[in-house]
């Protein structure tokens, strides 16, 4: 919205635009003719204009000789005034001075003003105006409103200013087509959101308090039973065929807004867009969209309880025939407000990276994880979604940010302890062929698939796992695919990663081998915690073609021997508890070349003690036998 407001005031001359302005700076008609163009005037914000701006309002002058100056002031306006007062000037409104501006290829509004109205009776003023005006306003879309005035009697001469002001903080062009008599695509949309946000319940009608809630966060102030009454009245008139006993439904809520803009009233619609953070353009702020956000390093972003149970809300709203999952028709309903599926679901196949129920459709757990999964590797998406989804919090000063929170960094990984996080990332790293993918089917509790993919792009997947204790926490499995080196080879990605999981086909004997070859091209890997696996443990295991055995390599480690699974047993659980809780307390999960040095604090402190104790004992002994003698 404009913060400024520079009226340029058009017309020929004798119309009375020197007599506008001065009857409204001094509030009294200026009897004597203005020969000279005035200055320049500035009127401070005051609580009387629109969404208090400043406004500078500048005169000119028709003559051919002052032609330069004026298509200088014209350009430097953001809001023409155009003034006539006879038919002559009348005429030469659409003959000369529309298509003036046009030829300037200036865009801004135009304010049609008919001028010293007190030389036409009062009688056949309503029907001069629906003469004259009209017929002009609907061949130029660029005349915004139109008004008489009498400078002589003082007749709307504050109003026509003030229309020009509300022509640019209020603009009318980008919500209404007069021509067309519809309101534009672009406000439909914008006010199709703002209801689809206001029904709650999501039935499809604004009932009583649903319509009193979107009263007080529009206009900050109540909606009387008798202004709701005249609301559904006015609309049941408007569109007989829309029925308003359940409450207002979309139709009526778009013809409501049409009717004020066919009425002048279109700073109405503007007071609604903008609480719902509409630009002048009718695109959402960018300030809305993406709210600063930092996540420091070695450190995550995550759920917040209110953001947490904002999508638990949402997902229930929305699964309207209680089955547990969203279906396509629900999920295509869920995301009406935003512009479809972030950019990354599509990317990687939703909603086969998540739990989904047997028909196919993602479940409550699942719609938690994948959220779960966005806020981790991209908050700047789900804070996006969360403005267009209708986040809010009691607090208006707080963003859409107060549905997350960010973890504690966890630099020092080798240092014992859990970390403060519930969403943890894992590679999962092997050989060709080893079963990752596998992994991941079972891990979302997908049937097992005899035949072979491999994988090209990076896959992922995640659910939440049980921890010793009963703490939840959400799980991502990544495998890499043939991005694999450049992943590697990324410390900022590898700086993400909580875990790694070297994975290996325990029936393959060259399958081991690739995770001791991957070990020595990337020695970075040693910076992170690790958890072995033998994968097909259902399968003859088989001797492995390398120079230690896999636990005896482990061994040499200092690491725990690899845990032996298969995809088809029910016992595949325990790997991804293993998984998890080594992601939350790496201490445990790290590969030592040599042990530890002991700790001899203990030892100290016991020496320490004992060598207190002998000395008391010295000196109660010297004490004695001083007291003897």
């Amino acid at each position: 919205m404009s913060t400024a407001v520079r009226i340029c005031v058009c017309g020929d001359e004798g119309t009375g635009k020197s007599s506008l302005i001065a009857s409204l700076v001094k509030g009294v008609f200026v009897a004597n003719k203005i020969q000279a163009v005035l200055p320049q005037v500035t009127i401070p914000p005051t609580t009387g204009t629109p969404e208090n701006v400043t406004t500078t309002i500048v005169d000119t002058s028709a003559r051919p000789q002052d032609r330069t100056t004026l298509r200088k002031e014209i350009r430097k306006s953001n809001v023409i005034l155009l003034v006539y007062s006879d038919h002559y000037s009348y005429e030469r409104v659409a003959l000369f001075w529309m298509p003036y501006f046009r030829s300037l290829g200036v865009n801004v509004p135009v304010v049609l003003c008919a001028n010293k109205s007190d030389l036409v009776s009062d009688g056949n003023a309503a029907q001069v105006a629906e003469e004259e005006m009209l017929p002009v306003m609907a061949e130029f879309r660029e005349i915004d409103s139109c008004i008489r005035t009498s400078a002589k009697e003082q007749k709307n001469v504050i109003e026509v200013f003030y229309l020009c002001q509300k022509a640019v903080t209020h603009p009318i062009a980008p919500l209404f087509d007069y021509k067309e008599g519809q309101l534009k695509p672009a406000c439909v949309d914008a006010l199709r959101r703002i209801f689809f946000l206001s029904d709650k319940d999501q039935d499809g009608y604004l009932n009583d308090q649903e319509m009193q809630d979107f009263q007080q966060k529009s206009f900050d102030k109540p909606l009387s039973q008798e202004d709701l009454d005249n609301i559904k009245l006015t609309v049941s008139k408007s569109v007989p065929s829309s029925s308003t006993d359940k409450g207002l439904d979309l139709r009526g809520f778009l013809q409501l807004n049409k009717l004020y803009a066919e009425k002048g009233r279109h700073e109405t619609i503007w007071i609604i867009l903008r609480k719902y953070h509409y630009t002048d353009s009718l695109s959402l702020e960018d300030s809305f969209l993406h709210p600063r956000f930092d996540v420091p390093d070695y450190a995550s972003a995550e759920f917040s309880p209110a953001g947490y149970r904002f999508f638990m809300d949402l997902f229930l709203t929305f699964d309207k025939d209680n089955d547990g999952g969203l279906n396509d028709r629900e999920l295509a309903a869920l995301f009406a407000p935003t512009p479809g599926l972030p950019h990354s679901w599509a990317e990687t196949s939703f909603p086969s990276t998540t739990v989904r129920n047997e028909a196919g459709h993602i479940t409550l757990q699942g719609w938690l994880a994948q959220w779960s999964m966005t806020t981790f590797l991209e908050p700047k998406t789900t804070l996006e979604y969360l403005a267009y989804l209708g986040f809010e919090t009691p607090n208006a000063r707080e963003t859409t940010t107060a549905a997350l929170k960010i973890t504690k960094p966890r630099k020092r990984r080798r240092r014992p302890g859990r970390v403060d996080r519930n969403v943890v990332l894992c590679y999962i790293l092997g050989s060709s062929g080893a079963g990752k993918s596998s992994l991941l089917d079972v891990f979302l509790n997908r049937p097992f698939d005899t035949l072979y993919h491999p994988t090209i792009k990076p896959r992922r997947a995640v659910n939440s796992v049980e921890l010793q204790g009963g703490k939840q926490c959400y799980l991502i499995l990544e495998e890499l695919g043939e991005l694999e080196p450049a992943i590697l080879e990324n410390q900022a990605k590898l700086d993400a990663c909580d875990l790694i999981c070297y994975a290996y086909d325990s029936s393959e004997p060259d399958s081991f081998s690739h995770i001791v070859e991957l070990r020595k091209r990337y020695p970075q890997l040693d910076e992170l915690p690790a958890v072995y696996t033998a994968l097909k443990a259902d399968r003859d295991k088989t001797t492995q073609r390398s120079e230690l055995q896999p636990d005896a390599y482990t061994a040499a480690l200092n690491m725990s021997a690899p845990l032996h699974v298969s995809v088809t047993w029910h016992s595949i659980s325990e790997l991804f508890v293993a998984l998890a809780e080594a992601a939350t307390n790496p201490s445990t999960a790290f590969p030592r070349s040599e042990d530890p040095p002991a700790d001899r604090a203990s030892l100290y402190m016991a020496l320490g003690a004992t060598a207190c104790a002998a000395l008391a004992v010295f000196m109660i002994w010297r004490r004695s036998t001083s007291n003897a003698a």
